[in-house]
């Protein structure tokens, strides 16, 4: 059987929540230089019985600590959501540990929390109208009664590796900027 060798002039490590894992891995890799991961789980609840939406814009609450705060939305389909709260969760240093590693179930006691924050906001909320939706993990890169730590893209020159760049603590702003994220790994990476 014939072996096939790659050898690219560039590799983004792009691994979500485990970057800081796999970046381990490599070989000649600095490790004082790769921060530390924190996960939160965010759980979202989905308004049940409602007849449209009760506002015609989004809602952004303050921030809390770790998140944006239990915001609202509505989804292509309509359905309103409420979220992400932040449940700070243990992670796991070892690649092959991330299989089947995190718990995705929405406990619905976590409802009873969602409550007082979106009457901040939707006082007409009645009891008992929240369900349970999705829940996402989010990689971060500052954990709990920490400040807020942004993204961070990683080149050869911090980490040693030349070719190599890692991106770390990519939560929902590093999603909606993701293009602009490969534009810049391009512009600056690929000459």
């Amino acid at each position: 059987m014939q072996q096939l060798e790659l050898i690219p002039n560039l590799v983004v490590n792009s691994a979500g929540l485990a970057a800081q894992a796999l970046t381990k891995r490599f070989h000649g890799i600095n490790h004082r230089v790769i921060p530390p991961s924190h996960y939160a789980r965010g759980c979202y609840f989905m308004l049940s019985g409602s007849r449209g939406p009760p506002f015609d814009h989004l809602v952004y609450p303050i921030p809390e600590e770790g998140g944006l705060g239990v915001h609202f939305t509505v989804d292509l389909t309509g359905q309103v959501k409420f979220g992400p709260d932040v449940e700070w969760i243990d992670g796991v240093d070892d690649i092959s540990s991330f299989l089947n590693r995190f718990d995705y179930v929405v406990n619905p006691k976590r409802a009873e929390k969602f409550y007082p924050e979106i009457r901040k906001y939707y006082p007409e909320l009645k009891d008992e109208s929240l369900e349970p939706g999705y829940s996402g993990i989010r990689p971060k890169l500052s954990g709990p009664k920490q400040p807020p730590a942004d993204f961070v893209i990683q080149g050869g020159e911090s980490h040693g590796v030349h070719g190599l760049v890692n991106l770390f603590g990519i939560e929902s702003p590093g999603f909606t900027s993701s293009l602009a994220i490969a534009e810049h790994i391009a512009t600056r990476f690929l000459k």
